[in-house]
Protein backbone atom coordinates (compact mmCIF):
# COMPACT_ATOMS: atom_id res chain seq x y z
CA UNK A 1 0.00 0.00 0.00
CA UNK A 2 1.38 3.29 -0.65
CA UNK A 3 1.65 5.79 1.69
CA UNK A 4 2.87 9.33 1.94
CA UNK A 5 4.32 8.53 5.40
CA UNK A 6 2.87 11.55 7.29
CA UNK A 7 3.17 10.77 11.16
CA UNK A 8 -0.47 10.62 11.90
CA UNK A 9 0.54 8.43 14.97
CA UNK A 10 3.40 10.29 15.84
CA UNK A 11 6.21 12.68 14.59
CA UNK A 12 9.72 12.93 15.97
CA UNK A 13 12.78 15.86 15.32
CA UNK A 14 16.42 14.59 14.80
CA UNK A 15 19.64 17.10 14.99
CA UNK A 16 22.04 15.43 13.11
CA UNK A 17 25.53 15.97 12.66
CA UNK A 18 26.10 18.32 9.23
CA UNK A 19 27.82 15.40 7.15
CA UNK A 20 26.12 11.83 9.02
CA UNK A 21 23.96 10.13 6.61
CA UNK A 22 22.76 7.27 8.92
CA UNK A 23 20.60 8.21 11.73
CA UNK A 24 17.66 9.57 9.39
CA UNK A 25 17.99 6.02 7.32
CA UNK A 26 18.02 3.87 10.27
CA UNK A 27 15.28 6.08 11.74
CA UNK A 28 13.19 5.55 8.48
CA UNK A 29 13.99 1.56 8.38
CA UNK A 30 12.56 0.72 11.93
CA UNK A 31 9.71 3.67 12.32
CA UNK A 32 6.10 2.24 11.73
CA UNK A 33 3.60 2.94 9.84
CA UNK A 34 1.98 6.39 11.11
CA UNK A 35 5.00 7.44 11.76
CA UNK A 36 7.28 10.16 10.20
CA UNK A 37 10.89 11.83 10.78
CA UNK A 38 12.20 14.85 11.00
CA UNK A 39 16.07 16.53 10.55
CA UNK A 40 17.50 19.49 11.04
CA UNK A 41 21.27 19.60 10.68
CA UNK A 42 24.12 21.31 12.52
CA UNK A 43 27.61 22.13 12.09
CA UNK A 44 30.44 20.14 13.93
CA UNK A 45 31.50 20.98 17.05
CA UNK A 46 35.13 20.11 15.94
CA UNK A 47 37.42 22.59 14.65
CA UNK A 48 38.23 21.66 10.84
CA UNK A 49 41.24 19.77 9.84
CA UNK A 50 42.34 18.89 13.68
CA UNK A 51 40.40 16.77 16.40
CA UNK A 52 40.19 19.46 19.19
CA UNK A 53 35.99 20.13 20.08
CA UNK A 54 37.14 22.69 22.40
CA UNK A 55 34.64 23.52 24.99
CA UNK A 56 32.10 21.12 23.84
CA UNK A 57 29.37 21.99 26.18
CA UNK A 58 29.31 25.29 25.42
CA UNK A 59 30.01 24.93 21.70
CA UNK A 60 27.53 22.63 21.22
CA UNK A 61 24.81 24.14 23.80
CA UNK A 62 25.30 27.40 22.20
CA UNK A 63 24.90 26.43 18.53
CA UNK A 64 23.00 28.55 16.34
CA UNK A 65 22.03 25.83 14.13
CA UNK A 66 20.87 23.81 16.60
CA UNK A 67 18.78 26.43 18.01
CA UNK A 68 17.41 27.15 14.48
CA UNK A 69 16.73 23.60 14.34
CA UNK A 70 14.60 23.68 17.81
CA UNK A 71 13.28 27.22 17.00
CA UNK A 72 11.86 25.12 13.31
CA UNK A 73 10.53 21.96 15.29
CA UNK A 74 8.85 24.18 18.24
CA UNK A 75 6.60 25.16 15.65
CA UNK A 76 5.73 21.26 13.77
CA UNK A 77 3.78 19.91 16.21
CA UNK A 78 5.79 17.26 17.21
CA UNK A 79 5.84 14.39 19.82
CA UNK A 80 9.62 14.04 20.70
CA UNK A 81 12.77 15.41 19.86
CA UNK A 82 16.44 13.38 20.03
CA UNK A 83 19.64 14.69 19.43
CA UNK A 84 21.67 12.72 17.45
CA UNK A 85 25.07 13.15 18.36
CA UNK A 86 26.66 10.34 21.21
CA UNK A 87 29.68 12.11 20.86
CA UNK A 88 28.40 15.42 22.43
CA UNK A 89 27.05 13.64 25.20
CA UNK A 90 30.11 11.41 25.57
CA UNK A 91 32.54 14.46 25.93
CA UNK A 92 29.93 16.58 27.36
CA UNK A 93 28.51 14.00 30.71
CA UNK A 94 25.65 13.20 32.12
CA UNK A 95 25.08 16.38 33.67
CA UNK A 96 25.29 18.76 30.40
CA UNK A 97 23.31 15.76 29.22
CA UNK A 98 20.40 16.65 31.32
CA UNK A 99 20.52 20.57 30.75
CA UNK A 100 21.25 20.41 27.67
CA UNK A 101 18.08 18.00 26.89
CA UNK A 102 15.83 20.42 29.17
CA UNK A 103 16.98 23.36 27.76
CA UNK A 104 16.28 22.18 24.21
CA UNK A 105 12.83 21.30 25.57
CA UNK A 106 12.49 24.69 26.33
CA UNK A 107 13.30 26.46 23.22
CA UNK A 108 11.35 23.95 21.03
CA UNK A 109 8.23 25.07 22.92
CA UNK A 110 7.75 22.44 25.26
CA UNK A 111 8.49 19.53 23.38
CA UNK A 112 10.12 16.76 24.98
CA UNK A 113 13.89 16.26 23.77
CA UNK A 114 16.44 13.75 24.77
CA UNK A 115 19.83 13.18 23.46
CA UNK A 116 21.32 9.46 22.28
CA UNK A 117 23.34 8.66 25.20
CA UNK A 118 20.59 9.33 27.43
CA UNK A 119 18.40 7.15 25.57
CA UNK A 120 20.80 4.48 24.91
CA UNK A 121 21.26 4.39 28.70
CA UNK A 122 17.57 3.78 29.59
CA UNK A 123 17.90 1.20 26.62
CA UNK A 124 20.19 -0.44 28.78
CA UNK A 125 18.30 -0.47 31.55
CA UNK A 126 15.21 -2.42 29.72
CA UNK A 127 16.67 -4.84 28.13
CA UNK A 128 18.31 -6.06 31.38
CA UNK A 129 22.06 -5.03 30.63
CA UNK A 130 24.24 -4.83 33.29
CA UNK A 131 28.06 -5.56 31.82
CA UNK A 132 27.75 -5.02 28.05
CA UNK A 133 30.54 -4.53 25.62
CA UNK A 134 30.82 -1.46 23.74
CA UNK A 135 31.90 -1.17 20.24
CA UNK A 136 32.37 2.77 18.54
CA UNK A 137 32.83 4.02 15.52
CA UNK A 138 36.02 3.99 13.79
CA UNK A 139 36.08 7.79 14.00
CA UNK A 140 36.01 8.17 17.91
CA UNK A 141 39.32 9.43 18.92
CA UNK A 142 40.78 7.67 22.32
CA UNK A 143 39.07 11.00 24.40
CA UNK A 144 35.40 10.25 23.50
CA UNK A 145 36.24 6.47 24.14
CA UNK A 146 37.56 7.57 28.01
CA UNK A 147 34.79 9.93 27.74
CA UNK A 148 31.98 7.26 26.79
CA UNK A 149 33.66 4.60 29.21
CA UNK A 150 32.69 7.19 32.28
CA UNK A 151 29.72 8.10 31.22
CA UNK A 152 28.27 4.82 31.27
CA UNK A 153 30.04 3.79 34.41
CA UNK A 154 28.51 6.85 35.63
CA UNK A 155 24.95 5.81 34.83
CA UNK A 156 25.83 2.01 36.37
CA UNK A 157 26.82 0.02 33.33
CA UNK A 158 30.58 0.20 33.35
CA UNK A 159 31.97 -1.50 30.46
CA UNK A 160 33.43 -5.16 30.38
CA UNK A 161 35.23 -3.65 27.19
CA UNK A 162 34.90 -0.93 24.60
CA UNK A 163 36.55 -1.21 21.29
CA UNK A 164 37.24 1.05 17.88
CA UNK A 165 35.92 -0.22 14.66
CA UNK A 166 38.78 -1.64 12.98
CA UNK A 167 38.53 -0.42 9.25
CA UNK A 168 42.12 -0.86 8.79
CA UNK A 169 44.38 1.72 6.66
CA UNK A 170 46.63 4.22 8.31
CA UNK A 171 43.88 7.47 8.80
CA UNK A 172 43.25 9.09 12.35
CA UNK A 173 39.92 8.28 13.41
CA UNK A 174 38.72 11.88 12.90
CA UNK A 175 40.79 11.88 9.22
CA UNK A 176 38.22 8.91 8.70
CA UNK A 177 35.45 11.03 9.15
CA UNK A 178 36.98 13.72 7.02
CA UNK A 179 37.67 11.32 4.25
CA UNK A 180 33.73 9.97 4.42
CA UNK A 181 33.55 7.00 6.18
CA UNK A 182 30.56 7.30 7.44
CA UNK A 183 29.26 6.11 4.02
CA UNK A 184 31.82 3.46 3.76
CA UNK A 185 30.92 1.05 6.88
CA UNK A 186 28.98 -1.87 6.16
CA UNK A 187 27.05 -3.93 8.79
CA UNK A 188 28.71 -6.97 8.37
CA UNK A 189 32.28 -5.45 9.86
CA UNK A 190 30.21 -4.65 12.69
CA UNK A 191 28.77 -7.91 13.21
CA UNK A 192 32.35 -9.68 12.37
CA UNK A 193 33.99 -7.47 15.15
CA UNK A 194 31.04 -7.81 17.60
CA UNK A 195 31.46 -11.92 17.54
CA UNK A 196 35.39 -11.76 17.38
CA UNK A 197 36.01 -9.46 20.23
CA UNK A 198 32.96 -9.66 22.49
CA UNK A 199 34.31 -10.82 25.96
CA UNK A 200 32.70 -14.07 27.52
CA UNK A 201 31.36 -11.88 30.87
CA UNK A 202 29.93 -9.38 29.03
CA UNK A 203 25.60 -9.57 29.20
CA UNK A 204 24.98 -7.37 26.30
CA UNK A 205 26.76 -5.83 22.99
CA UNK A 206 26.38 -1.80 23.06
CA UNK A 207 27.03 0.08 19.65
CA UNK A 208 27.54 3.58 19.81
CA UNK A 209 27.49 6.27 17.38
CA UNK A 210 24.43 7.85 15.37
CA UNK A 211 26.71 7.66 12.58
CA UNK A 212 27.79 4.52 12.47
CA UNK A 213 25.41 2.17 9.84
CA UNK A 214 24.70 -0.86 12.18
CA UNK A 215 21.03 -1.11 12.82
CA UNK A 216 20.69 -4.05 10.33
CA UNK A 217 23.19 -6.14 12.68
CA UNK A 218 20.91 -6.18 15.88
CA UNK A 219 18.53 -9.32 15.16
CA UNK A 220 21.64 -11.04 13.95
CA UNK A 221 23.75 -11.01 16.80
CA UNK A 222 21.01 -11.24 19.30
CA UNK A 223 20.36 -14.98 17.71
CA UNK A 224 23.77 -15.38 17.44
CA UNK A 225 25.00 -14.45 20.92
CA UNK A 226 21.80 -14.97 22.76
CA UNK A 227 22.28 -11.30 24.25
CA UNK A 228 20.44 -7.93 23.88
CA UNK A 229 21.83 -5.17 21.60
CA UNK A 230 21.48 -2.19 21.54
CA UNK A 231 22.38 0.71 19.03
CA UNK A 232 22.27 4.25 19.24
CA UNK A 233 19.84 5.13 16.63
CA UNK A 234 17.59 2.03 17.89
CA UNK A 235 17.63 3.66 20.97
CA UNK A 236 16.76 7.11 20.10
CA UNK A 237 13.80 5.83 17.86
CA UNK A 238 12.76 3.80 21.10
CA UNK A 239 12.36 6.76 23.61
CA UNK A 240 10.77 8.58 21.36
CA UNK A 241 8.25 5.92 20.66
CA UNK A 242 7.86 5.35 24.13
CA UNK A 243 8.06 9.67 24.98
CA UNK A 244 4.39 9.35 22.37
CA UNK A 245 3.37 6.97 24.23
CA UNK A 246 3.65 4.45 20.63
CA UNK A 247 3.26 0.71 21.30
CA UNK A 248 6.75 -0.54 20.46
CA UNK A 249 5.92 -3.59 19.64
CA UNK A 250 5.26 -2.39 16.65
CA UNK A 251 8.46 -2.16 15.54
CA UNK A 252 9.35 -5.90 13.87
CA UNK A 253 12.74 -7.26 13.61
CA UNK A 254 15.06 -4.62 15.17
CA UNK A 255 15.80 -6.61 18.88
CA UNK A 256 14.55 -7.32 21.72
CA UNK A 257 14.05 -3.43 23.07
CA UNK A 258 11.12 -3.73 20.67
CA UNK A 259 9.63 -6.78 22.11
Amino acid sequence: MLTDSWGWRAAFGILVIDHDPVAEAEFWAMAPAGVSVNAARFASPRRPGTSEYGDQARVVAESPDIARGLDCFGGMRLDAICVCFTTSSFLGGAEFDKAFAAQASVRAQGIPALTAAQATVAAMGAVGMSSPYVLVPPWFKDEIIAAGQEYLAAAGFAPVAMDRLDVGGDLKPWELWDAGAQWEVRPEQVYHQVRRSIPAGADGVVIAGNGLRCVDTVAPLEADLGVPVVTSNQACLWHCLRTARVDTGAVRGYGRLFA
